[in-house]
């Protein structure tokens, strides 16, 4: 659940977020669906996360056994667990009646069976956390619970809930970004032990059914010694831990307050992205970790559900800049990569498909995959050779170990680019996999240069690891 915040033009995220625009074509060569860390961005492989909006949990499964595993993707996120209120849309997974493990997306068993398929695959599995409030109204929740807005029998009662019973209004003063309802949501006291404990209870069940870390929903609108004391409370291993924490500027609540806990997701950079994309040039690129949290501390992504909906990052109906945003989010060193998954839409609120078909494919496309690959072989490689033409074209090395040229012009753009790649011949992974890479290999000659041709909207990666 995204906040409200003056960075998003004051605009209400989340059940009241903006529709977009145009329809995602992918890259002709996209393909078709078939513990703990001690920092953001560690050295050594798998280190980027896929998160799979509202994908059941026996898909998820099948998804890291037949995708994220083989791609090479560290991590899954997936949506939250806990049984919330009826509804077809989207964001009724965002209002928690129970910690039961019974909401839409599957049960107790399915929740397991998922976290040993993906273990299974070498991926961990990330769950989101909806622990700053719980619903707006009263009803019979996904798993059978009776409830009202401030009485959730067997788990919270009225003095479980802060006294303030009104919206937010003020972003200016913390009380109430803190204590006050975000869009009407009944908002618990964490600063209670009570609630403290039963929260960690629940996380606890989650890391007992196999989960690794948490994504903590709102995570802005709960005191930071409140999210560390639930995660002190917790009997089992934390795992790791990132928080959503949206950067507004002048704003009493900074993201920088929660680095301390874990990481956090850094919204700056979609919005980054973006304007550089549709609104200023690539070379602006150079700059995209000012500004912004240290890199070990942030998690970076072009878009995900809230943002996809109120026009504040790229979206998957941006066709191939969208792509191209992907291939630099993976490229560059800043942060830790998180590529959203979710499903085409037209209007704002709708849910998840019911089938096959309507999700977006994002963290299987060859250009996206490819890139995954390219950032388990570079590793912590820095950045260097930067290049860029004032304009819509960037390329850079990482170390010795990898090379990307973006183009987001309308022309081509030829050069001979310094590489600093081994002499050898390369397989562009942005438009092949390695396996199969006839007719997309690049040269590299003895002086690390190669004479490259980079289409429109297209990019070129090389690395070591995919080299014939």
């Amino acid at each position: 659940m995204q906040q409200r915040s003056r960075v998003l033009g004051g605009t209400l995220a989340g059940v009241l977020a903006a529709a977009g625009l145009a329809a995602f074509v992918p890259w002709p060569s996209q393909a078709t669906p078939g513990g703990e860390r001690a920092a953001a961005a560690p050295a050594g492989e798998k280190t980027v996360t896929a998160t799979l909006f509202e994908r059941p949990f026996a898909e998820v499964a099948k998804v890291c056994t037949d995708q994220l595993g083989p791609a090479g993707y560290g991590y899954v996120e997936v949506s939250p667990a806990s049984e919330h209120i009826q509804g077809d849309q989207w964001w009724t997974s965002y209002q928690p009646v129970s910690y039961k493990i019974a909401g839409r997306l599957g049960d107790r068993d399915a929740f397991a069976a998922m976290t040993k398929a993906c273990h299974a695959a070498g991926v961990e599995v990330i769950a989101d956390a909806v622990i700053n409030h719980m619903s707006a109204g009263s009803g019979t929740g996904t798993g059978g619970s009776q409830y009202t807005k401030y009485d959730y029998p067997g788990v919270y009662q009225d003095q479980d809930f802060h006294g303030c019973r009104k919206d937010i209004s003020d972003y200016d003063n913390r009380d109430d970004v803190q204590n006050c309802e975000l869009v009407g949501l009944a908002d618990l006291d964490t600063g209670s032990d009570a609630v403290r404990g039963t929260i960690a209870g629940y996380l606890d069940d989650l890391r007992q059914l196999g989960a690794d870390g948490f994504r903590i929903d709102a995570a802005k609108h709960m005191a930071a010694d409140d999210i560390a004391a639930i995660k002190g409370r917790m009997s089992q291993d934390p795992g790791y831990w990132v928080s959503e924490v949206i950067a507004g500027d002048g704003e009493a609540v900074k993201p920088e307050e929660y680095t301390g806990i874990g990481d956090v997701d850094e919204f700056r950079y979609g919005t980054h992205l973006k304007s550089a994309f549709q609104a200023g040039t690539l070379a602006q690129l150079k700059s995209v970790a000012d500004g912004k949290l240290p890199g070990d501390k942030a998690r970076t992504f072009v878009d995900n559900w809230d943002t996809e909906r109120n026009g504040s990052t790229l979206t998957y109906k941006d066709g191939d800049r969208y792509t191209l945003a992907h291939v630099f989010l993976l490229a560059s060193p800043y942060g830790s990569p998180n590529v959203y998954s979710g499903y085409t839409w037209d209007d704002k609120d709708a849910g998840p498909p019911s089938g096959a078909d309507g999700w977006t494919g994002v963290h299987a496309a060859t250009a996206v995959t490819g890139m995954v690959g390219f950032r388990n072989t570079v590793g912590s490689a820095e950045l260097a050779n930067w290049w860029d033409n004032g304009g819509d074209a960037i390329s850079f090395s990482r170390g010795e170990s990898g090379f990307v040229a973006l183009n987001d012009g309308d022309g081509d753009v030829s050069r001979t680019f310094t590489t600093a790649l081994p002499a050898g011949t390369y397989c562009n992974v942005v438009k092949a996999a390695p396996d199969d890479c006839a007719g997309n290999t690049v040269t590299v000659g003895d002086d690390g240069t190669a004479q490259l041709t980079v289409p429109a909207r297209s990019a070129v990666a090389l690395h070591i690891g995919a080299k014939e």
